[in-house]
């Protein structure tokens, strides 16, 4: 694959990390703050050189001179680990604060192609190529990354449709709808040159003095040139649970250190196998109520966030995997099948809780119900006891079936994950009753507990 140009914005002055930001009583920029011991932003630039992306545009401004002689052109060693940089870099200094998008008008003559573009305070290991590929795959004027967080209620939002075209784009200040999924952009994007030409910016207005505020003009890559694309066609989400994360804020630098420390960062990098719980949706993760129709039935089980909340914190991926035979049967719409899940979403992330993938079947073979969808009543791969679903998310998530489990209330779940090579556990109130499962466990959050403690399989 051909690597394209990167952009990395080090010119924010970090205001809310400056107590933090400081060498010897001195202050230092925040992309070059440490984190477990290496500045973020050499960080940053490990991952992109590690998978070929080594033509590098740096914009800075407070304190740049020091980020200028901490990694000069990219083609000597490292002050802290020794290594090798590896890349080549070219520098913008801004003269005045130009907003986290300004630069690149000053950068038009180099900006020739697609680029890559991120800020300078994120801790990351991302899969570049699958996210280069989606973009040229769809052709949009812009890509963004997005992801589930442990706080989706206090972050903006993204809404896409199922093939990631972004439909709107909700700001915090925003009104949001009462269910949403938690599908939030992680501050790494794939631009093309025309998504600043369409922008309807004036290049030349660009760091001029505001006459009103006696400022110089900012643009702000959010607000003034990504959100106005949303509902265009021209804006797609790259949906991936990998880690990205800013380390902005004490609080998130001294998560972001923890999670380099435990390997958390590198275990959900998709350039490598992940593990993944799959979980069954009614009676696992919500209360059974039969064929679920309508989001007001849909209530969590006791302790449910909580577990998944553990998985998230573990490295491994939460998957639901559900058949939904009733969309076949005519009494579920695929949209009300995804405000349910919404409502799902919704409730977990208030409780600092996400899922990773939702793989559902809407097939039932049985015929003869009123209003039921002919083509949906057919025999298929993917309704469990069937590994279909499973198989699918392997191969999106890069995910190893052999080291992961299965979880749920039935014999289809058992069987399903037997089928597809995963471990499985039944949760069932009966721990006596004989059935095929390695492991029998009557709620979720033991089920998770066990597998986390590595007692699964004892």
């Amino acid at each position: 694959m051909r690597h394209i140009k990167t952009i990395i914005m080090a010119g924010g002055r970090g205001t809310r990390l400056a107590a933090c930001a400081t060498k010897g009583g001195a202050p230092i920029p925040k992309p070059l703050m440490p984190v477990a011991g290496v500045p973020i932003l050499e960080r940053e630039i490990n991952v992109l050189r590690e998978q070929g992306f080594t033509d590098i545009v740096l914009t800075i401004s407070y304190l740049g001179e020091q980020i200028r002689e901490y990694f000069g052109d990219g083609s000597g060693e490292s002050p802290v680990t020794g290594n090798p940089f590896g890349v080549h870099i070219s520098y913008y200094e801004e003269q005045q604060p130009l907003g986290n998008a300004g630069a690149l008008f000053y950068l038009c003559d180099q900006l020739t192609e697609d680029f890559l573009l991120l800020n300078a305070d994120l801790l990351l290991d991302v899969d570049l190529s699958r996210l280069v590929a989606f973009h040229r795959k769809h052709g949009g004027l812009a890509t963004l990354m997005t992801h589930a967080n442990d706080h989706p209620y206090d972050s903006g939002l993204i809404v896409c449709s199922p093939d990631g075209t972004v439909e709107r784009w909700l700001a915090k200040e925003d009104e949001r709808p009462k269910y949403y999924r938690n599908c939030v952009n992680s501050g790494l994007h794939i631009l093309s040159p025309e998504a600043l030409t369409v922008s309807g910016i004036d290049p030349a207005t660009v760091g001029r003095i505001d006459e009103c505020t006696g400022k110089p003009r900012k643009v702000d890559l959010d607000r003034q040139i990504l959100k106005p694309l949303a509902g265009t066609g021209k804006l797609f989400c790259y949906d991936s649970p990998e880690y990205v994360r800013d380390m902005g804020t004490p609080e998130r630098l001294a998560q972001v250190e923890w999670d380099v420390k435990s390997g958390l960062v590198a275990a959900k990098s998709l350039r490598q196998k992940q593990r993944a719980i799959f979980l069954d949706r009614d009676g696992t993760i919500n209360r059974y109520v039969g064929y679920l129709t309508k989001p007001e039935q849909f209530e969590l089980l006791p302790g449910v966030a909580e577990a998944i909340r553990a998985i998230n914190l573990s490295g491994y991926l939460c998957v639901v995997i559900t058949n939904q035979p009733a969309v076949a049967r005519g009494e579920l719409t695929m949209e009300g099948l995804q405000e349910i899940h919404r409502k799902m979403e919704t409730l977990l992330g208030e409780q600092g809780a996400y899922i990773d993938g939702i793989y559902i079947c809407p097939h039932h073979p049985d015929k003869g119900f009123p209003g039921e969808v002919p083509e949906l009543k057919v025999e298929c791969a993917c309704r469990k006891p069937k590994a279909g679903l499973l198989y699918q998310a392997a191969e999106d998530l890069h995910i190893d079936l052999a080291s992961s489990w299965m979880i749920g209330d039935s014999w289809r779940d058992v069987a399903c994950g037997k089928n597809g090579g995963t471990h499985t556990c039944l949760l069932s109130e009966d721990l006596e009753h004989p059935n095929e499962s390695e492991r029998t466990c009557q709620t979720l959050a033991e089920a998770v507990r066990k597998i986390l403690e590595g007692k699964a399989s004892s």
